[in-house]
């Protein structure tokens, strides 16, 4: 109680301190000081037994904050995205014109500009919230980001803290049960192709194989990296076959199936009865192939949908019971497999 009693003579207690102490955001905060109906009960009290525990007396300032919020969330995509990256980002625009925020959309540069230091600027624009799609997302990464006081979405990455939550798909298990149906067939010389670009989901499918075939009492040693002086995965792969012939090899993007497929066939391989290939990420140039690659459904638009909706929660103070949203995905088998 003294402690107290010495804060409030020493110096004006702020409203950043009320937050901390009750576990909300800044904007809760503000909608309790102001009488916002949109408050749950339970929220409402946590403020409230906060300001009175910290002696905080609410100023012009503070009490003008709920009508400073700016409902515009800030997006984070890599800007070398993926084809399905736009259906995350039809996903995410449709559920924001429901709850009625506007989205500021803001690129990654590979090479140039980093996650962290993107972040940084977003939410010095004055943002209520930051959806981040990135395959680059570290420890380091989600230490940096959990000293921002503003909820933060992550999209890809199996990630969450105190003001992170994360919408992915189980790469890891993906992976790890197509490895383990080829195993279980006889087939045990299974490849995986590197990808730079994406460096935590090339981990995920390593992890997955790695899995399965300690499973079956084996291990996982086959994956291919493209050499620093080849400048095209194609180049570096047609190469590649001239010498080597896989079982199975299983890409990531689809440009990198795309290249598999068209660097067996410069070497007289012959698909897939001598050797299948599964992209991991499907979008619709897979199907314009010929043959047609097989792939995983992954549900981009709904990957957008449930992270905005997710973050809504967050700004709202809304219960979250899993911080960690695991989507669903389905194998397509087309034309270059040879499963049942």
């Amino acid at each position: 109680m003294s402690n107290v009693i010495n804060r409030k003579k020493s110096r004006r207690v702020t409203i950043y301190e009320v937050a901390k102490e009750a576990g909300v955001s800044l904007a809760t905060v503000s909608r309790v000081i102001n009488g916002s109906e949109v408050v749950k009960e339970v929220t409402r009290k946590k403020v409230e037994e906060a300001i009175t525990h910290l002696g905080y007396k609410p100023n012009a300032i503070a009490q003008g904050l709920a009508l400073s919020k700016t409902t515009t969330v800030g997006l984070i995509v890599p800007e070398a995205g993926f084809s399905y990256v736009g259906q995350v980002i039809n996903g995410l625009l449709d559920v924001a014109k429901i709850y009625k925020y506007n989205i500021m959309l803001h690129t990654i540069n590979e090479g140039i500009s980093d996650v962290e230091s993107i972040v940084d600027d977003v939410i010095k624009s004055r943002v209520d919230g930051v959806i981040v799609y990135s395959d680059r997302i570290t420890d380091r990464s989600i230490a940096l980001l959990s000293q921002y006081n503003i909820p933060i979405v992550v999209i890809s990455n199996r990630v969450s803290s105190d003001n992170i939550c994360s919408v992915f798909v189980d790469i890891e298990k993906a992976i790890f049960e197509l490895c383990s149906k080829y195993l279980a067939s006889g087939v045990t010389d299974i490849a995986i192709v590197g990808d730079h670009r994406n460096i935590n989901t090339t981990a995920m499918m390593l992890k997955g194989a790695k899995r399965a075939f300690k499973d079956h009492g084996l291990e996982f040693d086959n994956e291919i990296t493209k050499p620093k002086n080849y400048h095209s995965t194609f180049h570096f792969l047609k190469d590649y076959f001239t010498d080597h012939k896989h079982q199975l090899v299983i890409a990531n993007r689809d440009s990198q199936a795309m290249a598999v497929l068209n660097a067996a066939r410069e070497n007289g391989i012959r698909v897939p009865d001598e050797m299948e290939i599964v992209g991991v990420i499907d979008t619709k140039y897979n199907s314009m192939m010929r043959p047609q690659i097989s792939s995983f459904s992954i549900p981009s638009y709904d990957l957008g949908a449930v992270s905005m909706r997710l973050l809504t929660k967050m700004l709202d103070a809304e219960e979250i019971t899993d911080k960690e949203k695991c989507l669903k995905y389905l194998f397509t088998n087309r034309q270059t497999t040879k499963l049942d």
